[in-house]
This record gives C-alpha cells, structure tokens and sequence, in this order.
C-alpha cells in the first residue's frame, strides 16, 4: 500500500493484459454499431425478430458507438463503462425475452469492467480484491 498520494504502480503486463481485455468488447460494439448505422437487410430482420422498430436501428448504432467511444478515451473510460453496462444490460434483457442466448453481451460486460480493473487504479480502489490472509474467516 502506498501512502505518498501516488496511485499503485500498474506493471506492463498487467496494463497491456487490460488493454487487450477492454480492446476485445470495443471492436465488438464498433462492429455492431457501424452495422446497424449501415442497415443491411439481415440486421432490419434481427431487429424486427426482437420485435425492436426498424426507426431505432439509427439510433441505437449511435448510442452503442458514443458509449464505446467515452468507454475508449482514458478520463472517461469509468463513465463509459458504466454507460455500455446499461447498454448491454438492454441488450442481455431482450435475449432473455426471447429465449435467445445471451452469453454475448455479458461476456462483453465483463470484459468491459475486467480490462478497465486491470488497466485503471481508480477502479482498483473502488473495488479492492484482496488476499485471503492469515486470521481471515
């Protein structure tokens, strides 16, 4: 623990191991936001299997790349996570209705948070993981 007012030393390879976590979900929702912001046929289908309308497609591809975009950029990279939790919160919940899979969209939520806790102290500090030590019960 360090008491100089300095934020924990990340090591390299932990710091990269968090880039490559928090990398994998944003390509994902880059992906998928550009495909709905393109509106090819198959995505019109999915949308309307959903039973989501046709006009939010648009809208949706914006949310989902504005919030991968602030989850991307450093000092905001908290509120992004926060922000693509609920996103992929909405998304999970309409898999669920339907008795789809949705193992996708959590898994990107967690990899969102695991690459984030990994690369950023201030995430660490909020959620400390520790040790089991001698005396815990």
């Amino acid at each position: 623990m360090q008491t100089n007012g300095q934020p924990p030393r990340i090591s390299k390879g932990v710091l990269w191991l968090g880039y490559v976590l928090s990398g994998l979900p944003a390509l994902l929702l880059v992906f998928s936001a550009v495909i709905k912001l393109m509106k090819p046929p198959q995505v019109v289908e999915g949308f309307a299997h959903f039973g989501i309308p046709e006009s939010l497609i648009f809208k949706l591809g914006i949310l989902e790349l504005s919030c991968t975009v602030v989850y991307l950029i450093p000092s905001t990279s908290i509120l992004g996570a926060v922000l693509l939790t609920g996103y992929l919160g909405g998304a999970t919940i309409t898999n669920v209705r339907l008795g789809e899979s949705f193992l996708l969209p959590v898994i990107a939520g967690v990899l969102v948070w695991g690459g984030l806790y990994l690369r950023d102290h201030r995430v660490r500090a909020l959620i400390p993981l520790r040790r089991k030590q001698a005396g815990d019960d």
